[in-house]
C-alpha cells in the first residue's frame, strides 16, 4: 500500500512540477518539426502524437512541420532513381518533385489521422495552400539542384485561422514560386520560417541526435542551454559541423527574428517533447533568447 502511494506521489509531484510551463505557455503557439527516426518507428511516432495532442488539451497552440526524407529516398529507390544530396540538400528533379509531393501529402495525411484518433481535430496543408511558402529555387554550393526552394515570403494567415478554429495545423514543406512551379523545402528551413512568421514562443526539433555537444566525441560538453551569441561563437569557433551545423544556424535565425526559444531534442527518446518542455531539468538543449535568459525552460 505504501509503495502505491509513493507512486501515485510522484505522479502528483510531475503534475504540479508542469504546472507554472503549463500557466506560462497557455495560448502560445509551439511550431514542432517532425522528422528522423522518430517518424519511421512507429511507436515513437505515437509517443510524439500524443505529446504533441496534450499540448493541444493544456492550451498551447501547437503547429507541425513535418519532413519524410527517409520514406521519399525509399520510394525514390523503387522507381529505380539513387537519391542524391548535394550539402545536405536533395537533388530533385522531376519525377523526384513528383515523387515528394507524393511521398509528403500520404505523410501528411497520416500524421493527421493520428492526432484525429486522439480527440483533436487536425488539418494537413502544404506550403502551396492560402500561398503559405513562397519559393525562389535554391542552389547548393554553387550547384544547380533541380525544384529545391528557397523560401522568400510566408503567409501565415491559413495557420492563425486554423488556430482560431482550434484546429491543429500540420504542415507539409513543399512550395510555390512566383510562376506557380513546385518546389520541395528542407522541412527545417521550413519549420524555422513558419515559427518566425507566426512568432511562436518556442520552436522544437526532433532530431536523430541527444542535442549540442562542444565536442561531439566528450559525452561531458553537452550544452543543455545557451544564448544565441553564445551558439554563435561555437559555429565560428568551429565547434559545430556536419548536419548539425545548418540546423544550429536556422535556430540562431529563429531566435534573432522573435521566437523566444528552440529546442534541440532526441526525437528517438519517448515523450521528449513533454520532458523538455515540462520539467525544471529538460533533456535537449535550450537556444534562448538573451532577453529571456532568467526564466526556466
Amino acid at each position: 500500500m505504501e509503495k502505491n502511494m509513493e507512486k501515485v506521489l510522484q505522479k502528483a509531484e510531475v503534475l504540479i512540477e508542469a504546472l507554472p510551463y503549463i500557466q506560462r505557455f497557455n495560448r502560445k503557439i509551439i511550431v514542432v518539426k517532425y522528422g528522423g527516426s522518430a517518424m519511421s518507428n512507429e511507436e515513437l511516432q505515437k509517443n510524439v502524437i500524443k505529446d504533441v495532442t496534450l499540448l493541444k488539451l493544456v492550451g498551447f497552440k501547437p503547429i507541425i512541420v513535418h519532413g519524410g526524407g527517409k520514406e521519399i529516398s525509399r520510394w525514390v529507390g523503387k522507381v529505380g532513381k539513387e537519391a542524391k544530396f548535394v550539402g545536405g540538400l536533395r537533388v530533385t528533379d522531376e519525377e523526384t518533385m513528383e515523387i515528394a509531393e507524393m511521398v509528403l501529402n500520404k505523410v501528411n495525411k497520416n500524421l493527421v489521422t493520428m492526432v484525429q484518433e486522439l480527440g483533436v481535430k487536425a488539418v494537413g496543408v502544404s506550403g502551396k495552400d492560402g500561398g503559405l511558402l513562397q519559393v525562389e529555387k535554391k542552389y547548393a554550393e554553387g550547384q544547380d539542384i533541380g525544384f529545391v526552394g528557397e523560401i522568400t515570403n510566408v503567409n501565415p494567415k491559413v495557420l492563425f485561422d486554423l488556430l482560431e478554429k482550434d484546429f491543429l495545423p500540420i504542415v507539409a514543406p513543399i512550395g510555390l514560386d512566383e510562376k506557380f512551379q513546385t518546389y520541395n523545402i528542407n522541412a527545417d528551413d521550413a519549420a524555422c520560417a513558419v515559427a518566425k512568421a507566426v512568432n511562436a514562443e518556442k520552436l522544437a526539433f526532433l532530431t536523430d541526435i541527444e542535442g549540442l555537444y562542444k565536442d561531439i566525441n566528450d559525452k561531458t560538453s553537452f550544452i543543455s542551454r545557451l544564448s544565441a551569441d553564445q551558439a554563435e561563437e561555437l559555429v565560428s569557433d568551429g565547434f559545430i559541423g556536419g548536419g548539425m551545423l545548418p540546423k544550429l544556424n536556422s535556430c540562431i535565425s529563429a531566435v534573432r527574428n522573435g521566437v523566444q526559444r528552440v529546442h534541440i531534442l532526441d526525437g528517438r527518446i519517448p515523450h521528449c517533447l513533454l520532458l523538455e518542455i515540462f520539467t525544471r531539468q529538460g533533456i535537449g538543449t535550450a537556444i534562448i533568447n538573451d532577453t529571456d535568459w532568467e526564466l526556466p525552460n
